[in-house]
């Protein structure tokens, strides 16, 4: 099923992100994981690619299996990273060939080591780009592209990042999914902007729990995603108390959630860490559209 047709009137489309385990323990574990997470009867199911294709085989693998025994949908990302256009061409083929559906076009952060992104010759240097050769080349696929309520990190403004948002709708994006954020005043104002700006597609916010504030600190410092102040002395009062950071985490997310459903986004996708705890928790208590 193309992603495009997990939104429209009476439908609200629940989608789940992992990422390419990297052991065989840790394989499992996901699949004991997908088995929870997948009795919410997601829309969709993506899996993230490494930096310069280091994942692509497993990235197919995965998403194949998931494919093949859950009877879900799947998306594999996709990015410019360390790719010529032949070389996308090639992933979307045997993208195709296993069952894959729908991709989430990025251009891809730099390689680890470097701080600015470069193509390589033959390759593309925006998202914009690999959106255009898959709905040129590849029209089945359905398309997901990123967007960044927070705005991008390297991009100098609010108003720069959105072009470049609307350049990929334009080429041919079939919805928007948007980077982690904790206030949702950001993703309602970024809403508010797109729409303004002539985009017509469903823009879906990312959410991810938080289950650990070390961890997720981490992960803010990379994507430039602020935590609300009162959240952060909320989870720091449990330090050394994962339980309890577990806790303060979900019922955040829970709330999060809610409002975002009360006020009509046309899905979550929650990145999940390869792991269902929070996210189960989150569903179980959020009331959904019937």
């Amino acid at each position: 099923m193309p992603i495009r047709e997990a939104y429209g009137p009476g439908k609200f489309a629940l989608s789940f992100e992992l990422f390419p385990p990297k052991t065989e323990t840790s394989e499992r574990e996901l699949f004991v994981h997908l088995r929870d997470l997948a009795a919410f009867q997601p829309a969709y199911i993506t899996c993230t690619y490494g930096a310069g294709g280091s994942t692509r085989d497993k990235t197919l693998e995965i998403v194949e299996r998931v494919h093949r025994e859950f009877h879900t949908p799947v998306a594999s990302h996709l990015t410019c990273v360390g790719a010529t256009a032949d070389d996308l061409r090639a992933y979307l083929a045997e993208a195709w060939r296993r069952g894959v559906t729908n991709i989430v076009a990025l251009r891809g952060d730099p390689p680890r080591g470097e701080t600015e992104f470069r193509p390589v010759a033959g390759g593309f240097s925006y998202a914009n780009e690999l959106v255009t050769l898959i709905r040129r080349e590849f029209p089945r696929f359905g398309i997901a592209v990123a967007g960044y309520p927070e705005v991008h990190h390297e991009a100098p403004d609010a108003d720069v990042d959105l072009a470049n948002l609307k350049r990929k709708v334009d080429a041919g994006a079939d919805v928007v999914i948007t980077q982690l954020f904790y206030a949702n005043a950001d993703f309602f104002g970024f809403r508010q902007r797109a729409q303004a700006a002539g985009i017509r597609v469903p823009i879906v916010p990312g959410i991810l729990p938080v289950t650990n504030l070390a961890q997720i600190r981490r992960i803010t410092s990379l994507c430039g995603a602020k935590l609300p102040d009162e959240f952060i002395r909320n989870l720091e009062a449990f330090d050394g108390q994962p339980d309890d950071q577990f806790k303060v985490g979900v019922d955040y997310a829970t709330r999060q959630v809610q409002e975002l459903v009360d006020a009509g986004v046309p899905g979550i996708h929650f990145y999940v860490l390869n792991k269902s705890p929070a996210t189960c928790r989150v569903l179980q208590a959020v009331t959904r559209p019937a």
